[in-house]
């Protein structure tokens, strides 16, 4: 007999079907479904079989990708999809020797990066491939709108990413509010990427915070009691009146 009514492995999935998971909009639900981001450290070769140059004979390919650890601290910089990988080594470039652990970690180092929409500089903790990404895109910012959330893999980046649409989504108060002629300039640069403010204010948020903020529009203020006697108060006595007859005096 099962010790549960449904198996462990689909809790998560029950989860987010009942409470105020399912009050959650419906374009921010749809952006926590997994999605397979970019191959860094490893190439897919695409196909199931290839033919061997040696033999000529036909044999399967396995894409298998390289397990990647992700620490915390890649969630407060930019490190464009790389991560820690773990592996073994031979000891002293020796294939006879013993094989020990190896962690190959990317280059991380601070450069300042400036936003066009948000008007600020940022000293952020980026890599080589990082810097490479924006030049190819021609911007910080067309780097962090057009990246999309799986190759970013960054809650730095996500925060970015929900402020600049935000500014984009409020052109006419806070973008640039003191110079005119460059908030046109820029707002016609990125407007491609404006989206509705009411989706805006849900990019990038985690799963807890998106509960916290969906708890915060349903909590209602708690109306105090002398208030709710009068307004039934008020109403009996408009009944009342309502029900008894009037008098028409004859002149």
């Amino acid at each position: 007999m099962p010790l549960h009514k449904y198996p462990p492995k689909i809790w998560e999935t029950l989860k987010m079907k009942q409470g105020i998971y399912a009050r959650l909009p419906k374009h921010y639900l749809k952006s926590l479904e997994p999605k397979e981001p970019t191959p860094v450290h490893w190439r897919p070769l695409g196909v199931k079989y290839r033919i061997n140059p040696k033999t000529g004979q036909r044999e399967r390919v396995q894409d298998v990708p390289i397990p990647i650890f992700y620490p915390p601290a890649s969630q407060d910089g930019l490190w464009g999809g790389e991560g820690w990988i773990i592996g073994y080594r031979y000891a002293n470039n020796d294939k006879m020797s013993n094989r020990v652990k190896k962690t190959w970690k990317p280059q991380v180092f601070v450069r300042e990066l400036y936003s066009e929409i948000l008007d600020h500089k940022f000293n952020i903790p980026v890599t080589a491939r990082t810097l490479d990404l924006i030049d190819a895109v021609y911007g910080f910012d067309f780097y962090i709108l057009k990246t999309p959330k799986e190759d970013l893999n960054s809650k730095l980046g996500m925060d970015l990413k929900r402020a600049m649409l935000l500014r984009l989504a409020r052109t006419d108060t806070e973008l640039y509010p003191n110079d005119p002629k460059k908030r046109v300039e820029v707002y016609n640069k990125y407007k491609q990427f404006e989206i509705p403010e009411e989706e805006a204010e849900w990019v990038g948020l985690s799963l807890e915070e998106a509960v916290e903020k969906q708890r915060q529009l349903e909590k209602k203020e708690p109306e105090p009691l002398f208030l709710t006697c009068v307004k039934k108060l008020a109403d009996e006595l408009k009944v009342q009146k309502l029900s008894e007859p009037i008098v028409m005096k004859r002149e």
